[in-house]
């Protein structure tokens, strides 16, 4: 989930946030607030600007719904705008949202950029909208809570539900004489065992970089809480606090434990999940999206039997329980105001009202608490086991900082993680690095 700027999008960015009547096209639309706007349903063609996979259950889901809305409404149509590469889709959302050209429907995190957005009422109260549809107490606490500003405002809708586990073959533990770590701090002894035994500790994802960016949220969120990045992205908390402090040191010591693969930051996601199933890594922290290929019938039968998963360890004087971990709603869709009438509320509620049933029974968790997922035929124990897990969870949550930091710090936040996971820095360098990175950076979107 890097993200990059170019020039033009970030004076683009900066029109936007300097002022916003004189770079689009002036007010036009709803106000954010109105959610049911008075008129008729004139069926059209609206536009959905999203970055999912494009076989993905969210996209085939809405497809189907979308076509069921439109036999009763003769000539709509959703129209999907698919850019699954995250830093391309990033960089085209910003563009248009700074052109003010952002269709009906649209992506987003809650990034500092789309928190812009919401100030200037570019965006539907997402909150105010699912409540006024009767739909806002059937979603998860958790799957909302992702998606909310740090002013706890709503501005975009989940259509997914996610857990985070750190999954382990338990035959190469038993090979190397480790048992699941208690505590983070566990780790790198755990690592330094496991490689004795000739394995490779934790296939990483370190190509995209953002699977190696959660391992920096972990000590803080449990030593600090949630609010810890909060501050640390407004430049009221710094790396150079105990919590950040600890965080680089145990990098540190993951690096020099050999906890990755070798050649780790060159390694991309479908390899180091291979490195996983084949039973070549004893450790594989990634998310319940992977359920299909971690608990079903599909993994191959040698190492089947033999994985299972912990969540996120605590720590020693650890402020986030063990029921508080990563549990993501993954990218949210934002309503634009400019664009909202009385056909976008129509198929927003026939849809959403819909979708999470049609959803868990394609085997996903849905965004709601009254949707069952629906096991596939292929899953193993295992599966279920995941997915009840994912249903027991406190109430804070360790958001990826990827949608917290300002997109600058956030580039060099994630080239300085590569440098001191591979020891070309030191756990000081790294800090005093971030912390000057974020100091110049943190004002100008805090503004």
């Amino acid at each position: 989930m890097r993200r990059t700027l170019t020039t033009a999008v970030a004076a683009l960015a900066l029109c936007l946030t300097v002022s916003l009547s004189g770079c689009a096209a002036g007010s036009r639309g709803v106000d954010a607030s109105d959610v049911d706007p008075a008129g008729s349903v004139a069926p059209r063609e609206i536009s959905w600007l999203l970055s999912r996979p494009a076989d993905g259950a969210v996209i085939r889901t809405m497809r189907e719904l979308a076509a069921e809305y439109a036999t009763s409404h003769p000539g709509f149509r959703l129209r999907f705008i698919t850019t699954p590469d995250r830093p391309s889709y990033i960089q085209k959302y910003e563009t248009l949202a700074a052109a003010d050209k952002l269709p009906e429907l649209f992506d987003t995190d809650a990034t500092p950029f789309a928190r812009k957005l919401a100030q200037h009422g570019r965006m539907m109260d997402a909150g105010r909208l699912l409540r006024s549809m009767g739909l806002y107490d059937r979603y998860r606490p958790a799957a909302l809570d992702y998606q909310r500003f740090d002013d706890g405002s709503l501005y975009m809708i989940p259509f997914e539900y996610q857990a985070e586990y750190f999954w382990y073959n338990k035959a190469l533990f038993r090979k190397a004489g480790v048992r699941v770590p208690k505590s983070l701090d566990d780790f790198p002894a755990m690592c330094r065992s496991v490689r004795g035994a000739g394995v490779t500790p934790i296939a990483l994802d370190g190509q995209d970089q953002w699977p190696l960016e959660r391992y920096a949220v972990y000590q803080p969120f449990r030593t600090a809480g949630p609010g810890y990045v909060r501050q640390l992205k407004q430049n009221q908390a710094k790396f150079s606090d105990a919590a950040g402090r600890r965080s680089a040191n145990w990098l540190s010591e993951l690096g020099k434990a050999g906890c990755f693969q070798k050649g780790f930051s060159s390694v991309g996601y479908a390899d180091a999940q291979n490195l996983f199933t084949s039973g070549r890594a004893a450790v594989y922290n990634i998310g319940t999206w992977e359920l299909p290929s971690l608990a079903t019938t599909a993994l191959d039968p040698e190492v089947r039997d033999d994985v299972d998963f912990f969540r996120l360890p605590v720590t020693t004087g650890s402020v986030t329980s063990a029921d508080e971990f990563v549990t993501p709603s993954g990218i949210g869709m934002a309503v634009n105001s400019r664009t909202y009438d009385p056909l976008v509320r129509d198929f927003l509620k026939f849809a959403l009202t819909r979708y999470p049933a049609r959803y868990a029974a394609a085997g996903e968790l849905s965004p709601t608490s009254d949707a069952k997922t629906v096991l596939p035929r292929n899953a193993t124990p295992l599966y279920a086991r995941a997915v009840a897990a994912a249903g027991d969870v406190g109430k804070d949550t360790a958001v990826p900082w990827d949608t917290q930091l300002d997109p600058t710090s956030n580039t060099k936040f994630q080239q300085e993680l590569v440098l001191l996971v591979q020891g070309d820095i030191s756990p000081s360098d790294f800090v005093s690095t971030m912390d000057s990175v974020i100091g110049r950076n943190a004002p100008r979107y805090a503004k």
